[in-house]
Order: structure tokens, then C-alpha cells, then sequence
């Protein structure tokens, strides 16, 4: 937000003040990153999960960093489990012989949020869940819906690699 208001000031003495702000915040930020590396280092099992999940293509440190502190509860719960927790479970909205259409809601936020950007990444850079949205694009899906089924996917992915203690390797497109 500051760098906006930087862009858009025309005062140089407000520019000045949201240059020193915006340093102040990437300074934090960096001691902030610091300390949460420095958290994982001093915990063997959050180490060991740490490494495990930032294995996969796709998944960088703000995934993995977000799974072991939003997602205690990931390697210990079932697929369907773990997708409904996250909020990447498809959800009917049926009632009596009304069929609605299934959407994804509920679970936790921020996980979903921080999800859905590692999805992006993964579609592009992961060959497993590339062929995966290609296929469902292919078959006539709109981009999101192929994008979420991949969120969800990454995830049961990722609950399986730290249930069975196992590094990334290429899995079986489903």
C-alpha cells in the first residue's frame, strides 16, 4: 500500500517519508523471515516437514511456512479431510431434488489464499500437476475450476509426502 502512495505522491517530502516507511517494513519483514527460518531450525520436526514440503515443485517457503503454522494437522488426516480443512473440498449446495452446482468455501482462509498462489506456480512449473490442468482444461473446464481441482490435488499431495515422511516424486497423473 505504501509503495502505491508513493507512486501516486507528488510532494517530495511525502515521497521521502513513504521511502523510509517502506524501508522500515522490508527491513521488518526480512527480521521477521529471519526469526521464522531461525523457528524451523530449532525443531527437528518442523525442519524435517519443512524440507519435505519445499521438495515439490511449486512450493516455496510462504506455502510451507503457512502449512506448518495454519495447517498443524497436515500428514495426520485423511484427503478428504485435509481438503475440507483447507476449504478445497467441492461442496454441494443441494436441497431436496434441487441439484446446485459444487463450489469450494469454508475451511481456513489463509491457507486457501496462499494455496491457490502456490497452484499458479505449481500449474507452470510442477510436470504432474501441469498435465493434470492441461487435461481438464482440455476436457472442457473453465481455467479456475481446473486450477482449484489443482489446489486440492497439491494439497492431498502434500498430506500424503508428510503422513508418509517421503520426499516429491513425479506422481501418477489422476
Amino acid at each position: 500500500m505504501e509503495r502505491n502512495r508513493l507512486h501516486s505522491s507528488r510532494d517530495e517530502y511525502v515521497r521521502r517519508d513513504l521511502e523510509e516507511v517502506i524501508a522500515y517494513l522490508e527491513q521488518r519483514k526480512e527480521g521477521l523471515d529471519q526469526a521464522l527460518q531461525d523457528a524451523i531450525q530449532q525443531d527437528p520436526k518442523s525442519q524435517a516437514t519443512y524440507s519435505l514440503l519445499t521438495s515439490t515443485p511449486g512450493v516455496g517457503p510462504v506455502l510451507a511456512l503457512t502449512l506448518l503454522a495454519q495447517l498443524p494437522e497436515l500428514g495426520s488426516l485423511s484427503r478428504q479431510k485435509v481438503a475440507n480443512l483447507a476449504g478445497v473440498a467441492p461442496l454441494n449446495r443441494d436441497s431436496g431434488n434441487a441439484r446446485g452446482h459444487r463450489s469450494i468455501w469454508g475451511g481456513r482462509a489463509e491457507v486457501r489464499q496462499v494455496l491457490s498462489m502456490a497452484a499458479v506456480t505449481a500449474v507452470r512449473w510442477n510436470p504432474t500437476l501441469k498435465t493434470m490442468f492441461d487435461r481438464l482444461v482440455k476436457k472442457g473446464k473453465p481455467r479456475k475450476v481446473a486450477l482449484v481441482a489443482c489446489m486440492r490435488k497439491l494439497l492431498v499431495y502434500l498430506n500424503a509426502m508428510v503422513r508418509d515422511q517421503a520426499l516429491w516424486h513425479t506422481q501418477p497423473a489422476s
